[in-house]
């Protein structure tokens, strides 16, 4: 149990949780409280996928920049 408790606690520090998240998840398993576990997952998970999203937002803008840039490049003068 020791092993997989560390390698959770390893797993979410890879997958780039809070080092807040990762503390609630390691207290939630000392207290073997597996449904808080899940929803401390989910809300770690939810933080990632809105950091994704902005980002996906930001390569949207640069690349909506660059297509101006190109269009420009070849217009006459």
């Amino acid at each position: 149990m020791e092993q997989e408790l560390k390698q959770m606690l390893a797993d979410l520090e890879d997958a780039g949780c809070a080092q807040e998240e990762i503390r609630e998840a390691e207290r939630l398993c000392a207290l073997n409280d597996r449904g808080a576990l899940v929803r401390c997952l989910r809300k770690c998970r939810c933080s990632l996928m809105d950091a994704l999203h902005e980002s996906q937002r930001r390569v949207d803008r640069l690349d909506f920049l660059i297509r101006q840039a190109e269009k420009a490049e070849n217009k006459p003068i």
